[in-house]
């Protein structure tokens, strides 16, 4: 813990702005890889986010969560767009600690994050990272799962943030959901899978990016944050078209909080999976 201090400490000094540590996965589960706690215990995984900046939320942790459910083990996969490491470090902590991950980041400071995400976690070893544009991404392997949380606003829907982190995670600055799709279909390897989110009333969007691309829709499954309210972004399980012959297989919606604002027992379940053993993430430091 001592190591991640004194990380959050350099980024500070760094950014000139408060750093906050928040627990990505908890200690709990087989064929992990947690580092260890002063004490010589396990620890889960940390990540290292700006207070007012962007913040990893659960539209990042069900998509990890998707595509460990839709997919089976792979040593290798590949993450679009992955800001500071949220979708693509827990896919790889449930995929286990063998496996490695490839990811692609043009946003400035989210990569500058992404290093020491990689760095305080010490996992370096397992994570080949670029800095660049997932449009012009060209690499010579094919993954048998790719994943990606695309911006979900066109820059006509809204007041575009000052703040060039939130404006880019949110607003589609460089390239669109479209523009994901085709960079997975360059990277997706016979068989595999690319499974994203993207906003619920936007589906229909998503769905002509994917198709556009040359991708077929296997499965989606929308996600509703609290009782009584409609769906908020939906989580779409995708392979190549020449590969899909059924219709696409519509889930029945998670719901992620009860009306009480309890989680309900289907999120529980999915903090658990990712090492909490009371089903709830911890808060940061």
């Amino acid at each position: 813990m001592d190591y991640w201090l004194e990380e959050r400490q350099r980024l500070e000094q760094e950014l000139g702005e408060r750093i906050t540590l928040d627990a990505l996965t908890g200690p709990n589960g087989l064929d992990r890889e947690p580092w260890r706690d002063d004490a010589g215990g396990e620890a889960g995984w940390l990540i290292a986010q700006r207070k007012k900046g962007h913040r990893h939320s659960a539209d990042d942790v069900l998509t990890a969560w998707y595509a460990l459910q839709v997919s089976p083990k792979v040593s290798e996969h590949l993450d679009l767009g992955t800001g500071i490491g949220t979708v693509g470090l827990l896919t790889l902590w449930g995929m286990g600690p063998e496996a490695r991950l490839t990811c692609v980041e043009a946003q400035e400071i989210s990569y500058r994050l992404l290093q020491s995400n990689l760095d305080a976690n010490g996992l370096r070893h397992r994570v080949d990272c670029s800095h660049g544009d997932l449009r012009d991404l060209v690499l010579e392997k094919k993954f048998p799962l790719i994943t990606g949380s695309p911006p979900y606003f066109p820059t006509s829907a809204g007041v575009v943030p000052q703040d060039s982190q939130k404006a880019h995670a949110r607003f589609e600055l460089r390239g669109d959901v479209s523009d994901y799709a085709k960079a997975a279909v360059k990277h997706l390897a016979p068989g595999g899978w690319f499974v994203l989110c993207f906003p619920s009333p936007q589906k229909q969007r998503a769905l002509d990016g994917i198709a556009a691309a040359g991708l077929a829709v296997v499965k989606l499954r929308d996600v509703i944050p609290r009782e009584t309210l409609p769906a908020l972004f939906t989580l779409f399980a995708c392979r190549h078209r020449d590969e899909v012959d059924k219709p696409m297989l519509v889930e029945e919606p998670l719901i992620v909080r009860e009306e009480s604002g309890r989680l309900t027992a289907s999120m529980a379940a999915v903090r658990r999976g990712f090492g909490f053993s009371d089903g709830i993430a911890h808060g940061g430091h």
